[in-house]
């Protein structure tokens, strides 16, 4: 699976978790403002100039979130990254190691 991929998949269940925890939306939904954040997230994975090349984002030379998507899509990576460990293990020990 490619880099891009993966980075989608696991950014699609963090805000999946995020929004249902505290959004309420029910399991596989996802309210207005995370359907426009996870847009808005795969189309900024879309154009990554790094492509399959790709750093963690959080070590990227290039911030290419806009103020208050980066600000939105921390508060989520703050909350549902612990989180993944219960829903999927591997794939969280997979990218510790890649780390």
């Amino acid at each position: 699976m490619s880099r891009i991929k993966r980075e989608k998949e696991t950014i699609d269940l963090m805000i999946k978790i995020y929004c249902n925890k505290k959004h309420k939306s029910k399991k596989n939904e996802l309210c207005n403002e995370c359907k426009e954040l996870l847009e808005y997230a795969h189309k900024r994975l879309d154009f990554c100039k790094f492509g399959e090349e790709k750093k963690f984002c959080s070590k990227c030379p290039i911030h290419c979130y806009k103020k208050d998507m980066k600000i939105k899509i921390k508060e989520v990576m703050k909350f549902s990254g612990p989180r993944l460990l219960f829903y999927r293990p591997v794939q969280v020990i997979k990218h510790i190691i890649e780390k």
